[in-house]
């Protein structure tokens, strides 16, 4: 009898999940009922699911509205209804089709009109809804003979007052005012509520031909779905017997190339990997991702296979990977098996200035109607929730900021706050609207419409209206088509070696970098700025203390530093036996056995698995509910805690003391979401490897490369410092010289005009194309006639030295961009043939002080770049200590001077903590940690130079300095506000640094960790 029941997914109007509108439906023994989310099916498939579980029968559709008006609820007669309402809301969120006001072109649907909007004349699938505070209406002889075409009409929105309020406070949200400025018609009814059936069926006691309507019409919705059929496109060519043919062919021609000596081993690992493809019918899914990749060739594009999939010898030899799974002993079981349940992924990287290429080619080759993102629910969160809720009570901004920045129990809790708080609680988890999944697509046999109306977010390529989960489950499995700047940066610097030196860079083959000593010299001294994954401090730090100098400890060291490893203390296990390998016995012949090249530590996913197998007896469906819950796509913490718990009895059963099972489940259990599975972390080491290459061989082209795809870890600065640490002269910019990005002629950088913050990105772009079309720029005046440009921008450029070629003071500059510019009117004209002469102005000369220019790029650049930030502190100290002779140092207090790089906040359990990253006066970087106590009398003071003194500690040949005490060292008083002491200090306080806040649990101690190093019987 509840035709038109709201989740939360009726987005900031409903009020009720899924499972609690399923459960309320248990609570009060209605038999059926019908989900009509607002213009979207969202949940319509959790839905039917729960209802199925509980013996309710689910009849699913759409309440379509217009802004926020109710045209009509439309009710899936069949499967194929779903479609049609799907393309009726598809036409209008990517088309802008207005929905049409009655009678929508809908065959297999029941259309239910309120009663503010029906037509004069009903189809024959259309009727009328009657709320139970309508039925005195029925009075009126003019409704009256609509009877036999009517229905009950009892929305569900909320559930209880306190819902209903929380309603309101949606509403306000959505429509961006308070909740006492909003009207009737932007708010549900106040009984729009699930009651008992018999409640209900009172109010129409005297209309039983309604009751008797509604009936029948719900008796004829019957939405049956199959969720075991693979829903993705069937085969890429015509059959399933030419894709196989297609797919060996391929494979065998690129196997030759692959293993061209092969004993036989690899053959045979093809040959099972190809049976088992066939039967689990994925030929289709390596063939389309095949053909993705042969059209990314074409294109020069560089890609990267990673995830699971490089456990693929098949993958390997059609180009999908570039990592052989024989050489890491990756095992094709872990991507695909006849045991496991559910289809596996591609994850494959793109650079970012490509992958909307490539999406492009998938969405023309497959057909608009057959491709489409999957979507995701982005929830409300901490700070949203506060700010948006805060904000319908109408809170000024200045409180809104306080709750949003400030954590709970430092809020000043007043009437308003702590409603703020009751109501903001409450929506935790809410979905607050509909994203497009970064990088997950759907490739259908059936129109995808069938399964899911259509949305068009900004990005440009339409998504689902569900997430990956519930594409998953219905049987549609993505590709994943991803995007980062690593792999920009490496073809930047293929492109940028060849144009500036001649030199060809065959960067794909990875046997050039992978065993070069030179890059492994690098490695173990962690001198991986700009890397692909290997330059955070954490990583730099990680790759010293393990010296690592070769492809499988870089393989580890990429898992390891994952937060599961660091966070079960196994990290630091690991770093210990790897430096010790004759301190430590295998605690059980297992760990041995399986984990040998990793001194018996789990450090990947497979590892876990092996583990769980052969140590804990787990069956190969426990293995793989353990495999999902550490890659984060388990939903299920019931199935979870069953393998916990046939863990515990297979490990009693097997003899295993008690103490020791627990110790395995417990490095287990903090790996869950948080590790990498072993080709995972092979295809970013190859990368990390190829990235190091470039910057080992080619430095200067490598650093220009990575400023101009937007760098990686660190500011902008940072990459401009390594880059003169790789022997390049930095220039700032100029309008003769410069492109829009950074270029380098020999050993000289000319930083991009991108990098002026205050220059329109249009005239940025603008300079160097003119200058290309019409020849460099004589002078200011022949400047200003062929850029429009107003006097601000103009100024700026002055400031930044862009027109230093005509050999004039900043000042005499200005000057005459004033006359040029009277009034700030652009004089800018098209170059004729006559020019008349420019006018020459004598200006007397002035003093200028040797480091004005240097605050001028701090203002405009963020960073100084005719000197070094050291040469602007009023102290001539530079430090007592120099950061590559730390190591000579351990447990010796020091002192030195330092310029910040960046810092990240880490919890411990005494409170906030920091580690800090440096360089010295000589360039050279050094880390250093802050602890709680320490903080509260020395905090940092923002970006800058600071005066150090600590402790040095060397931990595995890696120092850090513990820090006593520290001080921000002052710049010298700007020269250009020799009369403005509040300006004068101005720049050095935006100074800018790098801030990195973790939230995760405190790391144990070495202590705590209670990994044995003996073995136990």
């Amino acid at each position: 009898m509840f035709i038109n029941c709201h989740s939360f997914h009726s987005l900031r109007y409903g009020t009720i999940s899924i499972k609690e509108l399923v459960q309320q439906c248990v609570d009060l023994e209605i038999g059926v009922a019908a989900l009509t989310d607002i213009n979207c099916i969202s949940g319509i498939y959790d839905f039917h699911r729960l209802c199925e579980k509980n013996n309710i029968r689910p009849v699913v559709g759409v309440d379509v509205r217009t802004d926020n008006k109710q045209h009509y609820i439309c009710l899936a007669k069949n499967q194929s209804g779903i479609g049609e309402i799907n393309r009726l809301l598809t036409r209008h969120n990517c088309e802008g089709i207005d929905l049409p006001l009655h009678h929508p072109d809908l065959s297999n649907v029941f259309v239910i009109y309120p009663l503010s909007n029906y037509p004069e004349k009903l189809s024959r699938n259309e009727y009328i809804g009657i709320r139970p505070e309508e039925i005195n209406l029925l009075i009126n002889s003019n409704l009256r003979k609509y009877l036999p075409r009517m229905i009950i009409l009892q929305p569900v929105t909320f559930t209880t007052k306190r819902e209903y309020k929380l309603h309101k406070i949606l509403r306000a949200i959505d429509r961006n005012t308070l909740v006492t400025k909003l009207e009737d018609n932007d708010i549900c009814g106040q009984n729009e509520k699930l009651i008992s059936k018999d409640e209900l069926l009172k109010n129409y006691k005297h209309y039983p031909q309604i009751i008797e309507n509604t009936q029948q019409l719900l008796e004829q919705c019957h939405f049956h779905f199959d969720y075991k059929t693979p829903k993705n496109k069937k085969n890429f060519k015509e059959s399933k017997d030419s894709d196989i043919k297609l797919l060996k062919k391929l494979a065998y021609k690129g196997f030759k190339k692959r293993y061209p000596d092969d004993d036989g081993k690899a053959k045979a690992r093809m040959d099972k990997e190809l049976d088992v493809i066939d039967q689990l019918n994925f030929c289709a899914y390596f063939l389309i991702t095949w053909d993705i990749i042969q059209y990314s060739n074409r294109m020069g594009f560089m890609h990267v296979g990673r995830g699971s999939g490089a456990n693929s010898i098949v993958a390997y030899c059609l180009g999908i990977t570039d990592i052989c799974p024989l050489e890491l002993d990756l095992y094709f079981e872990r991507f695909l098996n006849l045991n496991r349940k559910t289809p596996p992924d591609f994850d494959i990287d793109w650079s970012w200035q490509n992958r909307d290429t490539i999406l492009q080619y998938i969405f023309d080759k497959y057909g608009k109607d057959h491709v489409a993102f999957c979507g995701t629910n982005v929830e409300f969160k901490y700070k949203s929730i506060f700010r948006e809720v805060g904000k319908a009570f109408g809170l000024p901004k200045e409180e809104l900021d306080e709750l949003a920045s400030k954590s709970i129990e430092q809020h000043d809790i007043n009437s308003v706050s702590a409603m703020v708080h009751k109501y903001g609680k409450l929506l935790e988890k809410f979905p607050n609207q509909r994203s497009m999944h970064s990088c997950g697509i759907l490739i259908s046999e059936e129109p995808i419409t069938n399964y899911s109306a259509l949305e068009m977010p900004p990005k440009g390529f339409p998504i689902v209206q569900f997430d990956m989960h519930v594409a998953e489950e219905i049987g549609l499995e993505k590709f994943d088509i991803l995007s980062q700047r690593g792999l920009g940066t490496i073809k930047d610097t293929v492109k940028l070696v060849e144009e500036k030196r001649g030199v060809k860079v065959d960067i794909r083959d990875v046997s050039l970098s992978k065993d070069e000593q030179r890059c492994n010299e690098f490695l173990s001294r962690g001198k991986t700025i700009g890397c692909f994954y290997i330059e955070s401090p954490a990583m730099r730090g990680l790759l010293r203390r393990l010296k690592c100098n070769n492809y499988k400890v870089l393989v580890a060291a990429s898992s390891i530093i994952r937060p599961g490893v660091a966070q079960s203390g196994m990290m630091k296990e690991y770093i210990f036996r790897h430096n010790n390998p004759d301190q430590f016995e295998y605690f059980h012949p297992v760990f041995e056995k399986e984990l040998g090249e990793t001194y018996g530590i789990m450090v990947y996913q497979e590892d876990v698995i092996k583990i769980a197998l052969h140590f804990g007896g787990l069956s190969p469906a426990d293995g793989d509910v353990l495999r999902r819950a550490m890659s984060g796509k388990g939903r299920s913490l019931s199935a979870l805690q069953k393998v916990k718990d046939h863990f515990f009895e297979s490990c009693k059963a097997l003899g295993h003391p008690e103490q020791l099972s627990k110790e395995v489940y417990r490095q287990i259990e903090s790996f869950a979401g948080y590790s990498f599975c072993k080709a995972h972390s092979a295809s970013y080491a190859v990368e990390s490897y190829q990235s190091l290459y470039l910057k080992v061989y080619y430095p200067i082209e490598f650093m220009v490369s990575a400023i101009n795809n937007g760098g990686g870890f660190y500011r902008t600065e940072v990459y401009v410092h390594e880059a003169k640490m790789s022997g390049a002269t930095i220039l700032n910019p100029c309008v003769n010289l410069s492109e829009y990005q950074t270029t380098v002629y020999e050993k000289d950088v000319y930083l991009g005009l991108m990098h002026i913050e205050k220059l329109e990105n249009k005239i940025a772009v603008s300079i160097p194309e003119e200058r290309k079309n019409n020849g460099d720029y004589t002078s200011l005046e022949n400047f200003v006639k062929r850029i429009p440009i107003g006097i601000e921008a103009l100024q700026t450029l002055i400031f930044i030295g862009a027109f230093r070629f005509t050999g004039k003071q900043k000042h005499e500059l200005l000057i005459e961009a004033r006359f040029l510019l009277a009034g700030n009117r652009p004089i800018f004209k098209h170059l004729t043939l006559l020019e008349e002469p420019q006018k020459e102005y004598t200006l007397p000369k002035v003093q200028r002080h040797p480091l004005e220019d240097a605050f001028d790029e701090i203002e405009i650049l963020g960073f100084p770049v005719s000197v070094s930030p050291f040469d602007l502190l009023q102290t001539k100290y530079r430090g007592s200590v120099m950061a590559k002779d730390l190591t000579k140092y351990h447990k010796k207090q020091i002192k030195m001077l330092a310029y910040l790089i960046s810092r990240k906040h880490v919890p411990t359990k005494r409170g906030t903590m920091y580690f800090g990253t440096w360089i010295d006066a000589e360039g050279e970087y050094f880390d250093t940690a802050h602890f709680p106590d320490n903080l509260s009398q020395y905090p940092f003071q923002g970006g800058g130079c600071y005066l150090l003194l600590g402790t040095v500690e060397v931990d595995f040949h890696f120092p850090t300095i513990t820090i006593l005490k520290m001080a921000k060292m002052p710049f010298i008083p700007d020269p250009r506000y020799t009369l403005d002491k509040d300006k004068a200090y101005e720049a050095y306080n935006n100074i800018r640094e790098d801030v990195s806040m973790t939230f995760r649990k405190p790391y144990p101690q070495e202590h705590e960790i209670g990994l044995p190093r003996r073995k136990m019987s």
